[in-house]
């Protein structure tokens, strides 16, 4: 072969390298969010303020570290949580938060491998902020303050106050995605999260009539407690019951256990973006941040809130 011939093999071969390249990173391109309607994106990446919280809680709960231990990458860069630690929980009740907070990792993957997200935002999960929900759901100050790091009653009460709302989010937001990409990640992202939140409720439900120690409560109570707060401070009704509700709101109005919460019909409650924003900030107003969030939640959604708060100031 003369060494023409082997120079014009070679140009050939490192063309047709560089043009597979091209094509490789064109449909790279269109594979990903760029294919998406915008509003998709949105409704999508709305929900990592509520998978970040999830993953967090559980994993500290569980693992005595979060995403900066365990996954790095996932944070995207976004500031450590406050407050967050190790909760003293039982084999059982650790093995399954430990299970719930690797999930939690994979959601967070999920949806960052579908759309471009954003970084961690700041988060306040300190006993403080629990017991500041605790308070306002009895309306009067608990004594202790609650501790929803401190056994397995009061970490599974505290698990019931945040990841519920997420999952009201999906049913509210997969009716309006478009893209079947869009459809597909969130019906697999709600199976998960209802089977998370029918084991916390299974689990809580067992413990229905256990006082809450050092309480004057019941379980049951402080779920029917916490459920109120959230419909009170969503502003659009009832989405939301505890473990135990009045015969005639339980299922075909004839039961009064309520293991899983649903409409008349038993199907799952929905809620809005702004709604969920209404009772993470635990201000009842998705333009005023504050409890788990202390400087707002992120994404174009919670962000567009932000932005209206700023200018009315």
């Amino acid at each position: 072969m003369s060494l023409s011939t082997s120079a014009s093999s070679t140009t050939a071969l490192i063309t047709a390298f560089l043009l597979l390249l091209r094509l490789s990173s064109a449909l790279k391109q269109d594979s990903g969010s760029d294919k998406l309607p915008k509003s998709d994106v949105d409704l999508l990446e709305f929900p990592l303020n509520l998978e970040y919280f999830e993953a967090e809680f559980f994993s500290w709960g569980a693992l005595g570290g979060g995403l900066d231990t365990f996954a790095p990458n996932l944070t995207m860069g976004g500031p450590s949580p406050i407050g967050a630690c190790k909760a003293r929980l039982t084999p059982l009740i650790k093995d399954i938060i430990a299970q719930f907070a690797l999930q939690e990792f994979g959601h967070l993957r999920a949806i960052q491998n579908t759309v471009p997200g954003f970084p961690r935002p700041l988060l306040n999960l300190s006993a403080e902020s629990f017991a500041t929900v605790m308070n306002n759901a009895f309306e009067k100050p608990l004594q202790p303050s609650f501790d929803p790091y401190a056994n397995d009653i009061n970490y599974l009460l505290a698990s019931y106050v945040i990841p519920y709302v997420g999952l009201t989010g999906y049913v509210g937001a997969n009716p309006k995605l478009k893209s079947p990409t869009s459809k597909r990640l969130v019906a697999g992202l709600l199976g998960v999260e209802s089977g998370q939140d029918a084991v916390l409720r299974t689990l809580l439900y067992q413990r229905a009539f256990v006082k809450v120690y050092p309480y004057d409560f019941t379980v049951a109570e402080f779920t029917d407690r916490i459920s109120s707060l959230r419909n009170k401070l969503g502003k659009k009704g009832l989405k939301d019951e505890g473990l135990i509700v009045k015969p005639v709101q339980g299922a075909e109005g004839r039961i009064s256990g309520n293991v899983l919460a649903g409409d008349q019909d038993s199907l799952s409650f929905d809620r809005t973006p702004e709604e969920i924003l209404r009772i993470v900030y635990g201000s009842g107003n998705e333009n005023q941040p504050g409890g788990f969030y202390p400087k707002g939640g992120d994404g174009r959604i919670a962000k567009s809130h932000l932005r209206h708060q700023i200018r009315n100031f």
